[in-house]
């Protein structure tokens, strides 16, 4: 009813005989190209010309008004696609009655988007292949609303000359058809924006609350959202307080049939200084799910002090975590062999190990600070992504079992010790400091409860933010041993020093040779059967390892000779086997292959994913299973081979019939590390059900899987 009131003065204009002119804004078809070749695709602008005052509307033009509309009439063989939209003016005077402002006779706002002045309506052509050359006559019937104090309609005949030929000239309009596009609203990707329900509907209402991420301070934030039949988004907006690095507006959404909305597009505005920035966004509409701790719909949301508090505990869990482990197992070495020495000392080595983890996250808070200064998706874990980090962690996990086993020695002997006590603390700390940063590493392939939810977070704000949450996670994990180390008398529970200390070292060497196996095995992702060539490598790094330590450490003769030939082993397997067969430098591509992605005759039949896999199979009403998993995630394999991969899953998946989607992260792909962000996730594992119902949201599973969480997802999936 209150749109059809607002519209009485218009249909009363329309009406008139002035209202059949229209004369008060003039059109014009322009041509980004005045010759093209076929099978491209060139713009065609309608430039609307206004005359001072008057206005016309956007795709959505509010609470009164009509967008402008072209008709195309072209030629066999060229096809127009949407009309890309300029941004447009919020125009929101106080009350309107007639056409004129009016104050107190109305108890609702008038509100519009529109056009004042000078504006181009971009449309993309696409020439068929086979087009003929010669010339063609493109042309379009345009009808729009023109306002001041009334509104008129208007309409004109516009066209234009397209020459088909052998090559591409620009026409004389290409630079203003550039000019607009630029003009254009951008994509919101970097901006992590996100939106949820604030609650519960009271009626035919519900707020709506949208936010997104900002690098800086910004002014008049707004949300113009697109038109729809079935609901309303209220033109108020209330600008919410947020942390740094957030935008945070409330909207009121009127349902006017159907379901409420599951997703929402619009525009999301912005001024920086003098600059209006606008970003083009269609956004899912989040609502609490009931499976377990799972995401929070709108993790930008969530309190700075619980983002903190969740990236120090997951730092904690990642001490227990498999990937960590095997430094961990040293460290408690470390404390025995630490138990009957000076307190200070111990002390110093606990701080020392803990700077060894904070600057480690300041390294890789760094890199995400730069990835993401050059225009690139970032990701927890991504550095595994690179094979030659791979290959030189493998090198060097290899190298510390070795040591482990007691084939070299990387500390000084018993003797030198004895008469240096300078420098074996000084070997101390440093071994302290390696420990740190060698926790860090095996760190990131893992993720804890708590950690996902915390780096989604991060990655979204500005520079400090993203600096200050890396902190945290590694306070998180270095506070165990650091606490330790100041509490000696926690210590009494350790055995005392003895023989069984080179024992246990020596044990320790196999699950840090695990480590290093466990690498190679990501390794023919990157280089197929070449990966042999690097545990070729691996055996002559050994070779010279035992040289080294047998001939130059323990030998009492010709060492020279055995530094030479331990050199020599490693440089001549480097050269030949790195270098030449390997070639470490030149990784295959991607494997771009489609179809199942079974792993065994029983399996899941898993597809690739997709955004058009999911938008198949959604169209088609069938429940879907999406996990987005990397090779060198132990969380992924773990929730695999113990959630995923068993007989109840299978046999779930065929009886509601399921689709079953992967997204492989392993190459942190660009447009999966964009899926992660959109649900909160820095990195994988990320596992998520959409329901049978197109229009519902898909439920987001926690990180750590059960048997019972997934079956339950799909249960509710396939009502």
């Amino acid at each position: 009813m209150k749109r059809l009131l607002l519209l009485l003065p218009v249909a009363a204009a329309c009406l008139s005989p002035a209202a059949l002119q229209g004369a008060n804004t003039q059109a014009r078809l322009v041509l980004s190209a005045a010759t093209a070749r076929p099978g491209e695709t060139i713009t065609a602008g309608l430039r609307l010309t206004m005359n001072p005052g008057w206005h016309t509307y956007w795709k959505n033009p509010g609470s009164s008004g009509a967008a402008t509309k072209i008709e195309w009439q072209l030629p066999p063989g060229v096809t127009a696609g949407d009309i890309q939209w300029p941004t447009p003016e919020k125009l929101v005077p106080e009350k309107m009655q007639d056409g004129r402002v009016v104050p107190g006779q109305f108890d609702f706002e008038f509100t519009t988007y529109v056009y004042h002045g000078d504006i181009l309506l971009l449309v993309p052509l696409t020439l068929a292949p086979d087009l003929p050359s010669g010339a063609l006559e493109l042309k379009a019937q345009v009808d729009w609303l023109e306002c001041e104090k009334l509104c008129l309609p208007g309409d004109a005949s516009v066209t234009a000359r397209l020459e088909i030929g052998a090559a591409s000239i620009p026409s004389a309009d290409a630079a203003l058809i550039e000019t607009w596009r630029n003009k254009l609203p951008q994509p919101a990707d970097d901006l992590s924006p996100r939106a949820a329900w604030e609650g519960a509907a009271s009626g035919n209402s519900r707020t709506l609350v949208v936010e997104w991420s900002v690098t800086a301070k910004v002014g008049e934030p707004d949300f113009f959202p697109d038109a729809y039949d079935e609901f309303e988004v209220q033109h108020e907006t209330e600008v919410l307080s947020a942390g740094p690095g957030t935008v945070r507006l409330r909207k009121d959404v009127k349902k006017l049939e159907g379901d409420w909305p599951k997703e929402i597009a619009g525009l999301l505005i912005q001024k920086s200084g003098k600059e209006l920035q606008s970003y083009s966004v269609k956004l899912p509409v989040a609502e609490a799910d009931s499976i377990g701790p799972a995401v929070s719909p709108l993790p930008g949301s969530q309190s700075v002090g619980r983002m903190l508090l969740y990236a120090f505990v997951g730092g904690m869990i990642l001490n227990v975590m498999p990937c960590v482990l095997p430094v961990i197992a040293l460290k408690i070495l470390g404390f025995v062999s630490q138990a009957r020495e000076e307190p200070r000392r111990v002390r110093g080595l606990g701080l020392v190990y803990g700077l060894g983890v904070l600057v480690s996250f300041l390294v890789l808070a760094g890199i995400v600070i730069g990835v993401k200064a050059a225009g690139q998706k970032a990701g927890w874990g991504m550095q595994f992504s690179n094979p030659q980090f791979i290959v030189v962690l493998t090198v060097l996990i290899t190298l510390v079992a070795l040591n482990l086993f007691g084939v070299f020695e990387i500390t000084l002997s018993g003797g030198l010790m004895s008469s240096a006590s300078g420098l074996a603390a000084k070997q101390g700390t440093s071994g302290a400091f390696f420990h740190g940063v060698l926790a860090t590493v095996l760190a990131t392939p893992c993720t804890a409860p708590f950690l996902g939810v915390a780096l989604g977070f991060a990655f979204a704000q500005p520079t400090p933010m993203i600096v200050l949450m890396f902190l945290m996670v590694g306070a998180g994990l270095a506070a165990p041993y650091v606490v330790l180390s100041w509490q000696p008398a926690w210590l009494k529970f350790l055995p005392k020093p003895g023989p069984w200390m080179e024992r246990f070292k020596v044990a320790m060497g196999f699950p840090m040779l695990a480590t290093a196996v466990w690498l190679l095995n990501l390794t023919p992702t990157f280089y197929g059967r070449r990966v042999w060539w690097l545990g070729l490598f691996l055996v002559l790094v050994a070779l010279a390892a035992w040289i080294f330590g047998e001939f130059f450490q323990r030998g009492r003769s010709r060492r020279g000779l055995a530094l030479a030939l331990a050199l020599g082993v490693i440089i001549g397997g480097y050269a030949y086997a790195v270098e030449g067969q390997l070639q470490w430098r030149s990784p295959l591509p991607p494997d771009a292959a489609v179809g199942s992605l079974r792993e065994s005759a029983e399996g899941i039949a898993w597809q690739r994913w997709s955004p058009e896999a999911v938008a198949e199979a959604r169209a088609a009403g069938r429940p879907i299973l999406v996990d987005f998993t990397a090779d060198w995630c132990l969380t992924c394999q773990f929730n695999k081979k113990t959630s995923l991969e068993i007989t109840s899953v299978r046999q779930k998946l065929k009886e509601i019939n399921s689709v079953a989607l992967l997204g492989d992260y392993t190459r942190t792909p660009p447009d999966i590390t964009e899926e992660l962000n959109r649900f909160g996730r820095a990195g994988v594992p990320l596992v998520l059900v959409y329901p049978r119902k197109a229009g519902e949201p898909p439920l987001v599973l926690p990180e750590a899987l059960t048997p019972g969480i997934v079956l339950r997802a799909l249960e509710q999936a396939a009502q």
